[in-house]
């Protein structure tokens, strides 16, 4: 548990992807990936989840921003799963309740190795800044399959659909510092009646 550290490459026809994280981080960011919201949002990850997180990302971009969001969560998702290892020792279970202004959104997560997305969230707006809000759902749904997570999205109220949006992410990262968080008292013990994840 002293090095949880781990770096993707995913190169596809349609995107060419690194990542690197340190789950025991600053809560600092890198990221480069052609779609500037995203980054915004990688980056309430990043800070309120307290991991390092570098992305460098090159997409068809000139198609739409669809196969590089969701190959971002799906690289993301697998860098994740190589830094916890076999998962002995961490809290598993995660969850968050963040507000902005009239928004507010709660994320649940379970690194059970059962990858599963219940995402709940109604955007009052087709896209945030250039952004489809669609890829939001595609985003999570490539993290918890390469994960192997069981996620809980759900947007509780909210108008604006960036504030929906940072809520989400927000809860995501506070979720994921929980749930990766080291429990002293489970040390060298997978978190599961199986014994296995």
């Amino acid at each position: 548990m002293t090095n949880r550290k781990a770096d993707i490459s995913r190169n596809t026809l349609e995107t060419q992807i690194t990542v690197a994280i340190d789950l025991d981080g600053r809560g600092e960011s890198t990221l480069d990936t052609g779609v500037p919201f995203l980054e915004h949002m990688i980056d309430q990850i990043a800070r309120h989840g307290m991991i390092d997180i570098k992305i460098d990302a090159k997409g068809d971009l000139h198609i739409d921003a669809h196969h590089t969001v969701e190959d971002i969560g799906i690289a993301l998702g697998q860098a994740f799963s190589k830094a916890m290892g076999d998962k002995k020792g961490i809290t598993r279970y995660g969850h968050a309740y963040v507000p902005l202004d009239e928004a507010l959104s709660r994320v649940v997560i379970d690194f059970s190795g059962r990858p599963g997305l219940e995402f709940h969230a109604k955007f009052t707006s087709g896209s945030i800044g250039a952004l489809d809000t669609q890829l939001f759902y595609e985003f999570f749904q490539g993290f918890a399959n390469h994960a192997n997570a069981t996620i809980h999205v759900d947007n509780i109220r909210g108008r604006n659909s960036h504030h929906i949006a940072e809520t989400i992410f927000k809860a995501f990262g506070r979720a994921l510092r929980m749930a990766i968080s080291v429990d002293e008292r489970m040390a060298g013990i997978i978190p599961s009646t199986k014994g296995t994840l």
